[in-house]
């Protein structure tokens, strides 16, 4: 399984990567909110029980300008981890 530090590091990077503005990123909850255009972005690398990670991208309010933002996001995601 990949470090919590490195599908932190993309995780904010891939955000970044697709013009997500980080407003907040709180490493100890995991958390990365921000927005892009008119949405609001939540970002969540999650710890599980069998010493995996899982990232969970939610996002609010999208426009028409927002769409496919999460497919985005997803593959930025993986770039960054080398998948």
């Amino acid at each position: 399984p990949a470090s919590f530090d490195r599908s932190w590091n993309a995780a904010l990077g891939a955000a970044q990567d697709v013009g997500i503005a980080v407003a907040a990123a709180d490493r100890s909850s995991g958390l990365i909110q921000g927005r892009h255009n008119a949405a609001t972005a939540t970002i969540a690398v999650i710890p599980q029980a069998d010493g995996r990670l899982r990232i969970q991208f939610d996002a609010r309010g999208l426009g028409p300008q927002d769409q496919g933002l999460e497919d985005r996001f997803v593959q930025a995601y993986n770039r960054r981890m080398g998948r």
